[in-house]
């Protein structure tokens, strides 16, 4: 199993697989928003279901805290029409 790790100094979660570091970065607009601007996974891990991962570990903290999210990194936007409804 992957394990994700949120490190709120950075704004940031973060999988690091065989020295390679994926992460979603965010920044916080409001005490009720929250935008995700960047989802990156190097090429060495693509293909492994990183980037969802993130992106599920990202939603739940969100939704434990009540934040909505404004994506502006394309990939969360899609992720968040195909599984946040």
């Amino acid at each position: 199993m992957t394990d994700i790790i949120h490190d709120p100094q950075q704004q940031a979660f973060l999988c690091v697989v065989d020295g390679h570091e994926a992460r979603l970065r965010y920044r916080v607009l409001d005490q009720h928003q929250v935008d995700a601007y960047s989802t990156f996974v190097p090429g060495e891990l693509r293909g492994q279901g990183l980037a969802d991962k993130l992106a599920r570990a990202f939603f739940d903290w969100t939704q434990a805290r009540g934040l909505t999210i404004i994506p502006s990194c394309s990939y969360i936007e899609t992720w968040l029409r195909r599984h946040a409804g």
